[in-house]
């Protein structure tokens, strides 16, 4: 049975919460291509999009994510649970 990206989402998120991370489902009305989630923990923002195993984010979202990370801001695709944890230290 393949994993679906709400799964790592759900997963990645509880993990966050146990390791003092803030974390809101980003939505932005009117701006598509916005990342899933904003993670939040000792004055440091990190945004997620969550993907299905060894899917990739469409050009809009990409587009979005340089966006975000021109104005200094992280910005990471994850799509499995260890990559997220490796990241978040979690």
């Amino acid at each position: 049975m393949a994993i679906l990206e709400k799964d790592i989402e759900s997963a990645c998120c509880k993990l966050a919460k146990a390791a003092g991370w803030l974390t809101y489902k980003f939505v932005s009305v009117n701006n598509r291509g916005v990342p899933d989630r904003l993670f939040i923990k000792e004055g440091v923002t990190v945004y997620v999009e969550f993907k299905a195993p060894n899917k990739r984010p469409t050009a809009l979202q990409l587009k979005v994510h340089g966006e975000i990370r021109a104005h200094g801001a992280e910005v990471h695709v994850i799509d499995d649970i260890q990559a997220f944890q490796r990241i978040f230290k979690c």
